[in-house]
C-alpha cells in the first residue's frame, strides 16, 4: 500500500482560523476530503492576501494549480476550529510548492496536510511564466 507523506516545513509563513461549516461533512459526519482542498483553497488566498498578492496577480504573474496531495492524520467535525499554517517550499524556475498544516487549534492535534504544486501562468498569453525575482526573495 502506497501512503503519501508530507514533511512538515522548517518556516511557517502565514497563519489562519477556520471553522468546519456543516456543508463540509461528509456522511461519515467528519471533514470530506474535498472540503480540505476548499479550506486549502480559503487559506492560499488568506495567505496571498497577506502579502499583497492574489492568485491572479503575484509580481505581475497569475498562479495556476499544478497539483494536489493530502495526508490525513486524523478527524475534524462539524464547527471545529482549525489553525491552517501554510509554507512556501521548493521555491522554483516557474513555480513553488506551498505546504498547509491543519491542526485542531484548542490541542493543536494533527488533522491533515496537503500540498500544492503552484505554477506562475500568464492567463493572457495562456502560458506558464518564470517565477518573479521579488517572490523568490521574499521567501528564499
Amino acid at each position: 500500500m502506497s501512503r503519501i507523506k508530507i514533511d512538515i516545513p522548517e518556516t511557517i509563513h502565514f497563519t489562519t482560523q477556520l471553522t468546519a461549516q456543516i456543508g463540509d461533512i461528509n456522511y461519515g459526519n467528519h471533514v470530506s476530503n474535498d472540503a480540505f482542498l476548499r479550506m486549502a483553497h480559503e487559506a492560499r488566498l488568506r495567505f496571498l492576501m497577506h502579502f499583497s498578492y492574489s492568485e491572479m496577480n503575484i509580481e505581475g504573474a497569475g498562479l495556476i494549480m499544478a497539483d494536489a496531495a493530502i495526508q490525513f492524520l486524523s478527524q475534524a467535525f462539524y464547527a471545529d476550529v482549525l489553525n491552517v499554517h501554510v509554507s512556501v517550499t521548493h521555491i522554483g524556475r516557474a513555480g513553488f510548492t506551498l505546504v498547509y498544516i491543519f491542526e485542531h487549534a484548542d490541542d493543536q492535534k494533527a488533522i491533515a496536510r496537503i500540498q500544492n504544486g503552484m505554477v506562475f501562468f500568464d492567463y493572457d498569453a495562456q502560458t506558464v511564466t518564470p517565477t518573479p525575482e521579488a517572490f523568490k526573495n521574499l521567501f528564499a
